[in-house]
């Protein structure tokens, strides 16, 4: 399996559009930039589309015509930003290698796409989109994948999470979140299967701490998820481990991103990375 790091950025990206900590400022002059969060599985599959998803498609990172299907975390416009779907046809877009693109998510991120699209959305573009409800613990297939959402510890809305499957490859995508609801971690643990390939964390806080109803993680909160999926016999010495959605706020600058690549012996994504698992 692929896995493509599009966007590694939270909420703000960085360098943060009006901000100007001392952080910002050096990504400014030293031409550092992350987008908002965006993960590509296989070149078909998305988890969440930002803002940003324009750039990471001008930038070629991926063909986004081939999507076929778009798994959306929650409903936040760093997460979702459905405005884009009115450009998906018609005389915006030609050659449209997936005719249909089947879009995953809670209620209201299917509530937020009726909101966005409803004045611009031709019809011509609307027999291309296909909204699919998904509910916490109900697994779902479409295609080759194998999809179990499961809640977040983010915000009021039901904000879900996934475990992937294709073929024999599993991934976990841990991203926005802080420490996983314990009944998270039991869903997980009756899904059965072999220890997970990959495990995206949120590492908005780096090494800033969290507190126990944190709505994100740092360094220290991932060592404990990975710790409780281990003891659940879900993650192993072979299981990859990624971070990512970094706020500027942490100052993620290449001493403190290496010093956490040692620490949890982990990858710390960078926008446009990829992996094979």
């Amino acid at each position: 399996m692929r896995v493509q790091y599009l966007g590694t950025g939270a909420a703000e990206g960085i360098p943060a559009s009006f901000c100007n900590c001392a952080f910002c400022k050096y990504a400014r002059a030293n031409g550092v930039m992350r987008t908002r969060a965006q993960v590509l599985l296989d070149g078909e599959l998305s988890i969440d589309f930002p803002p940003d998803a324009f750039l990471h498609a001008a930038r070629g990172d991926a063909d986004f015509s081939a999507i076929k299907y778009l798994l959306v975390t929650h409903s936040h416009m760093d997460h979702f930003y459905a405005h884009d779907f009115i450009l998906r046809g018609y005389k915006y877009a030609y050659e449209i290698k997936e005719p249909v693109l089947h879009i995953f998510g809670n209620e209201e991120v299917l509530s937020v796409f009726g909101e966005c699209t409803r004045r611009e959305l031709k019809p011509q573009v609307q027999e291309g989109i296909r909204l699919h409800p998904v509910r916490p613990f109900e697994e779902f297939c479409f295609g080759e994948w194998r999809v179990f959402p499961f809640p977040a510890q983010h915000t009021s809305e039901s904000p879900l999470l996934y475990l992937i499957e294709r073929g024999d490859r599993r991934v976990l995508h841990l991203t926005d979140t802080g420490y996983l609801p314990e009944q998270s971690f039991r869903y997980l643990a009756s899904c059965g299967g072999a220890p997970l390939d990959l495990i995206t964390f949120d590492c908005t806080f780096l090494f800033e701490s969290a507190g126990p109803n944190a709505r994100h993680m740092g360094l220290e909160e991932n060592k404990r998820v990975f710790a409780r999926l281990a003891e659940l016999k879900l993650a192993d010495a072979h299981t990859k481990k990624v971070i990512t959605h970094f706020s500027h706020n942490c100052f993620p600058d290449p001493v403190r991103l290496g010093r956490a690549e040692r620490e949890f012996g982990c990858k710390a994504a960078f926008d446009g990375m990829q992996i094979e698992i």
